[in-house]
C-alpha cells in the first residue's frame, strides 16, 4: 500500500494538496486533525494559541496502526504532524510551502490570534516541517501553493 504524507506550516495549502492526490490517485484521504479530536488522541489545550497539545509517539503509534490494518490501496495522510511518521511507513512526503504575505493573509482570514500567526509564520520562514522531515529521512517532494 502506498502512503503519502502531505505536511507543512499551518495556513501553505496542505488539505488543498492532500485532497487533490487523493481524488486523482483513488486513495484515501485522512485528516489527522479530525482523528485526534475523535479519538482524543490530545494531551491538553493551549488556550493562548487555541490549540490543542499533541503527543506525536501517541499520534504515530495510532497511525502506524491505521496503515497495518487498512485495506485502501492508498493513503493520503493530511496534517503538519504527518512528517513525524518514521519514514518506514511513508512512500511520499509532500511539504507545501507558500509565500509570506498569502499565509499571512490566510491565518488572519481564519482569525488566528497575532502570537498564532506569529508562531506559524516563525515556522514557515525557519522552513520547520522541511526541516524536520528531512531530518526524518522521508523522500521529499517540495510544493510550492
Amino acid at each position: 500500500m502506498k502512503v503519502i504524507i502531505v505536511s507543512g506550516s499551518v495556513g501553505t495549502g496542505k488539505t488543498t494538496i492532500a485532497k487533490k492526490i487523493a481524488k486523482e490517485k483513488n486513495y484515501k484521504y485522512v485528516d489527522i486533525n479530525n482523528l485526534i479530536i475523535k479519538n482524543k488522541l490530545h494531551q491538553g489545550y493551549n488556550k493562548k494559541l487555541k490549540t490543542r497539545l499533541v503527543d506525536t509517539k501517541i499520534l504515530n503509534k495510532f497511525l502506524i496502526k491505521l496503515i497495518k490494518n487498512s485495506k485502501e490501496k492508498g493513503l493520503v495522510i493530511d496534517s503538519h504532524f504527518s512528517h513525524y511518521l518514521p519514514s518506514k511507513y511513508v512512500s511520499l512526503c509532500i511539504i507545501t510551502k507558500t509565500d509570506l504575505k498569502r499565509l499571512k493573509k490566510r491565518l488572519q482570514k481564519r482569525k488566528y490570534s497575532k502570537a498564532k500567526i506569529d508562531e506559524n509564520m516563525e515556522s514557515e520562514i525557519l522552513d520547520i516541517c522541511l526541516v524536520e522531515a528531512l531530518e526524518n529521512k522521508h523522500k521529499v517532494k517540495v510544493v510550492y501553493t
